[in-house]
């Protein structure tokens, strides 16, 4: 396998992850007994799944899963037995250069290259073992299950490329993929919910819906929100901004960069580095250097060490809120001071990490600050929860658990005093206790600055997405020497809540889409009705329908096409639109809409006002 892990590490491998690495090595040794050239990497067992990464001259194709699952099913009937094995290093190196390690070889001049380097990895007095079953023989610290009989519920997934050690350097090979389960009842069960996702995939449904798009002449991980999608996210944003009002937040606007020292100061900039664009550089400064036919690395260096003045595209809203809240003087009678903004933040994330809107490189958060007194920390908490509680209730998912992220002593990424820490991890866990809420703890998860309260939302088909985070920050006020007057008349420190109930809106609008398979309740669907003419002669009337519906703020359309009405009514459910107005002679006649949902069957003929009302109120009240 590729990730050797510490012994401890092994005892602690749960059994289904046991169970799918035995399944990793039963397809190596499938996939031998059909192509006898192959030479194996690694193979790990992985979330959801395990694969192996090999070298032969077959390239596999699906075209090849159902030949390779046959003969990983006899080797189950064959129940080969797991057996581990401890070798000297002079042992694994003979066995690795005959070929033997991870394929069948044993021939003079066929060496894996693979394992021969995994053993000089090895540091010098540890272990060195490996496991056979039946005729494969992998270097491998295990565990595995006892026979391969228990590896019977196993389906092959994909093939990709990819490198030895991620290196490119270090040529091409095979990855293919696999997953498996106790029982078959729990495989099939995994593999109707991949085909429920490949439904709900958002990337497919915003570009069937026309909600968003992404360009390469723009740039990998740029969204380019279009009209249908800027209405959703227009709805959130109206949704959420009604919410701040009623808990007294300001709104501020700030510029998408900023001096690098801001961010040295905040710790982003040294702490985020490598997740960071580039600094730019101020003009001057270019000038100089290319005057003097300084290379580029002088430029970096230069910028990252404080040499030359430059600017970041913000990866945090943090530091400029701040400077709002440093920019006048403050008596403890101010606090506490609610800032919120939708300010777009931009992180470099490798190419192969994006995907879709739900892994970008440009995002807007629904980013708030809120400076307050130690003794006003507990209930500005607790008013941030209740939102965060407010927007996952209003949006059906309350199928949530609450998890806290904490420092990890024995880590040196953390700033701050271990006192500060103390006491805002005490203040997250009053918290979520008053709230009454479960929660888990998990440690080395919280921000560089302070701990995290992190919602962590089980969508329709079971995924975890975690969304709303609240965090306790003691540090950057300190970082930044905010003060405030107090009581006392003397100068204090605030604490510092930072809180994102929506966390992106990229990123939350993809999840919206794939949760609600595109159809969205009809106060958040960037179309809410669309009118229906049977005909052409019945288009003023459907005109006059649709301005009454608009006026009474319901976004509407009118359905002007030729196509005879059953295209009509079937194009509209295709694009997901709540609600259909059919509208011929009878109900021009009778003053009447026949009405009909996406989901439900003809609801019927209704006055246009009375079906005005229900649909407005059912916006206004945001039913889902």
């Amino acid at each position: 396998m590729s990730d050797r892990k510490t012994l401890e590490e092994r005892q602690q491998m749960s059994d289904i992850d046991r169970l799918r690495h035995s399944c990793a090595h039963i397809m190596a040794t499938a996939i031998l007994r059909i192509w006898p050239d192959a030479q194996f990497a690694y193979g790990p067992p992985i979330e959801n799944g395990f694969y192996y990464d090999f070298e032969m001259k077959h390239r596999i194709t699906p075209d090849d899963f159902e030949k390779i699952e046959s003969e990983m099913k006899k080797i189950s009937k064959e129940n080969q037995k797991f057996e581990r094995k401890v070798l000297s290093r002079e042992e694994a190196k003979s066995m690795a250069e005959s070929g033997r390690l991870g394929g069948l070889s044993e021939r003079p001049g066929n060496p894996s290259r693979f394992k021969l380097d995994l053993i000089d990895k090895i540091p010098e007095g540890e272990e060195i073992s490996c496991f056979q079953n039946g005729e494969f023989i992998d270097l491998c610290a295990g565990p595995h299950v006892g026979y391969s009989g228990k590896c019977k519920n196993v389906k092959l997934m994909s093939v990709s490329s990819s490198f030895y050690m991620g290196d490119e350097s270090k040529g091409s090979l095979q990855r293919l993929y696999g997953t498996a389960f106790e029982s078959k009842e729990l495989l099939e069960e995994h593999l109707v919910r991949l085909e429920e996702a490949k439904k709900r995939d958002h990337r497919r449904l915003g570009k069937e819906l026309q909600l968003f798009h992404i360009d390469e002449a723009v740039g990998q991980g740029l969204i380019l929100w279009k009209p249908k999608g800027g209405l959703i996210r227009r709805a959130l944003q109206d949704f959420i901004t009604q919410e701040l009002d009623k808990q007294g937040y300001s709104q501020v606007f700030t510029p998408h960069i900023g001096k690098l020292d801001l961010y040295r100061t905040s710790g982003h900039f040294p702490y985020y580095q490598e997740s960071q664009y580039p600094p730019i550089a101020e003009r001057d400064t270019l000038e100089k250097l290319a005057d003097e036919d300084a290379t580029c690395s002088t430029l970096i260096n230069g910028l990252s060490d404080g040499t030359y003045e430059g600017y970041l595209l913000k990866p945090m809203n943090c530091p400029h809120h701040i400077k709002i809240f440093a920019s006048e003087h403050r008596s403890y009678r101010d606090l506490p001071v609610r800032l919120a903004e939708f300010g777009t933040v931009y992180r470099w994330e490798q190419s192969g990490e994006l995907g879709g809107m739900t892994r970008v490189r440009g995002f807007t958060q629904d980013d708030a600050h809120l400076f307050c007194t130690p003794d006003q920390v507990a209930q500005e908490l607790i008013g941030c929860l209740d939102l965060v509680k407010k927007v996952l209730n209003t949006l059906g998912m309350t199928n949530y658990r609450v998890r806290l992220s904490l420092r990890d002593p024995e880590s040196d990424k953390y700033v701050g005093s271990p006192e500060n820490w103390d006491k805002a991890e005490a203040a997250i866990r009053e918290a979520v206790q008053v709230l009454g809420v479960e929660y888990t703890e998990e440690l080395g998860e919280a921000a560089f600055y302070g701990p995290k309260i992190d919602f962590v939302v089980k969508d329709v088909i079971g995924r975890d997405w975690q969304l709303g985070t609240v965090q306790v920050d003691y540090n950057l006020p300190e970082r930044f020497k905010l003060e405030y007057v107090g009581s006392d008349n003397t100068v204090h420190r605030p604490v510092m809540i930072h809180r994102a109930p929506f966390g992106s809106l990229e990123r939350f609008t993809g999840l919206l889409i794939e949760h609600f398979e595109g159809k969205f309740p009809t106060w958040l669907a960037p179309e809410q009705v669309r009118v229906l003419p049977i005909s052409d002669k019945f288009l003023d009337a459907a005109e006059d329908v649709a301005t009454k519906l608009a006026e009474a703020g319901v976004r509407v359309t009118v359905d002007r096409s030729s196509d005879k009405v059953g295209a009509k009514i079937r194009n509209t459910r295709l694009e997901r639109v709540p609600y259909m107005l059919v509208l011929g002679a009878k109900e021009v006649e009778e003053g009447t809409v026949s009405v009909r949902h996406r989901d439900k069957d003809d609801l019927g003929a209704k006055p246009v006002a009375e079906f005005i009302a229900e649909v407005t109120e059912e916006i206004r009240e945001r039913k889902l």
